[in-house]
């Protein structure tokens, strides 16, 4: 299969429905998750401010937060090597990992839940911040990551190192949906 020329269609589902969150679906996540106990809110907004996949938040342990810099390091999981990638986290999210962090071993995993519930938690934040159709997922969050560096003008090298892709490539699809930007030149010829 051919990749498509702009990429574009990466992000839109066979029925043309975006597969990634926009802003405001990301905010309702993230004050769906608020209300939640630690464990669920500091997943929740792991997956929200690293762009990471459910199994490589699953696999974060206390030895992986870099509490001076405020970094979590990653594994990327869609690699055959090992490649490591250090996300910044806000404060916040960072005292909330450190937190859990206390109770356990350095290396033993912060969530001990499998895959299954990540995404089972996942499914029910996205549906009591009223967040419905292809985009209420993990990978929905993650492609809305994708989406917001681009619309806050992150470097695309910068998103690709964070996201642990291997090609520019394949982050440069997020480039092609700048949802503000392209309605600011819509708007010129309105």
């Amino acid at each position: 299969m051919t990749r498509p020329a702009n990429g574009v269609e990466a992000l839109y589902d066979a029925g043309g429905s975006r597969k990634y969150l926009c802003a405001s679906e990301r905010q309702r996540f993230l004050k769906a998750a608020a209300r939640e106990p630690l464990t669920v809110r500091a997943f929740a907004e792991l997956l929200a401010f690293t762009g990471c996949r459910i199994s490589e938040a699953l696999s974060v342990t206390r030895a992986s937060l870099d509490a001076e810099t405020n970094r979590v390091i990653l594994r990327t999981l869609k690699r055959r090597k090992r490649v490591f990638r250090a996300v910044p986290v806000p404060v916040e999210l960072m005292a909330r990992l450190e937190e859990i962090a206390r109770e356990r071993d350095l290396d033993a995993p912060l969530w001990t839940w499998c895959r299954q519930t990540g995404w089972r938690t996942v499914k029910r934040l996205m549906c009591e911040a009223g967040v419905c159709g292809t985009q209420a997922t993990a990978k929905g969050l993650r492609h809305g990551f994708g989406i917001a560096n681009a619309e806050h003008n992150v470097p695309p090298a910068l998103t690709q190192r964070w996201m642990g892709h291997a090609r520019l490539e394949t982050t440069a699809i997020y480039q092609h949906v700048l949802g503000p930007e392209e309605r600011a030149f819509a708007q010129r010829l309105w």
